[in-house]
């Protein structure tokens, strides 16, 4: 089933807001562990959304190493006269 592109933009707003949530709590009990004074609300909420951006990069980056590694068992196996599943 495909999703329309009003459908996937509201997921995506949703999935953005809960990654900058759970980035806010992180830090927020990164500061409190390590005794520091919490930062202002706008402080805060911009540290939270730069830690959900670098996390976004670093997840697309590994995936596409991932995905480039499972290629190339594909085609070894293909090359070879076995098949994906061997």
């Amino acid at each position: 089933m495909k999703m329309d592109d009003d459908t996937k933009r509201k997921l995506n707003r949703l999935t953005r807001s809960v990654e900058g949530h759970l980035a806010r709590s992180l830090l927020r009990w990164k500061y409190r562990r390590e005794g520091r004074p919490m930062p202002m609300d706008r402080e805060l909420g911009e540290q939270s959304r730069e830690i959900a951006d670098r996390a976004h990069e670093v997840i697309a980056e590994r995936g596409k190493r991932v995905w480039k590694e499972i290629k190339k068992v594909y085609e070894k196996n293909s090359d070879t006269g076995g098949g994906a599943d061997k």
